[in-house]
């Protein structure tokens, strides 16, 4: 297993392919949280269904904070820099996306990470 533990939604197009994007360029252990034995990592299915979960021997972040701490270790410091000092607008756009998966912004976007990790 890597240092690194991505716990998300594997059922989400949005979710699977910026999971693809990022082990491109960083070892991770990716578990979808519908199937993954979460009591192990001291998290629940409904946690896990709200947002995603990145967990390493020092660190558990969720959200945008789990969102930017990945891009930094994948050597995205400055789009990791913007996530964390937008501060409550890039927390509340995380929300927004995370709940409206199934939306045409959102599955635009899964569109273009696909594309990304040609």
């Amino acid at each position: 297993m890597s240092e690194i533990i991505v716990v998300y939604d594997g059922q989400c197009e949005l979710c699977r392919n910026s999971i693809s994007w990022i082990a491109k360029k960083l070892e991770i252990t990716a578990l979808d949280f519908h199937t993954a034995e979460l009591s192990a990592l001291d998290l629940t299915k409904k946690q896990c269904s709200r947002e995603v979960f990145v967990v390493t021997q020092n660190v558990r972040a969720s959200g945008a904070a789990a969102v930017a701490l990945l891009l930094k270790r994948r050597g995205n410091k400055v789009l990791a820099r913007l996530i964390t000092i937008s501060g409550p607008i890039g927390r509340t756009s995380y929300k927004w996306v995370a709940a409206n998966r199934s939306s045409r912004p959102v599955k635009v976007l899964a569109i273009l990470i696909s594309r990304a990790t040609r």
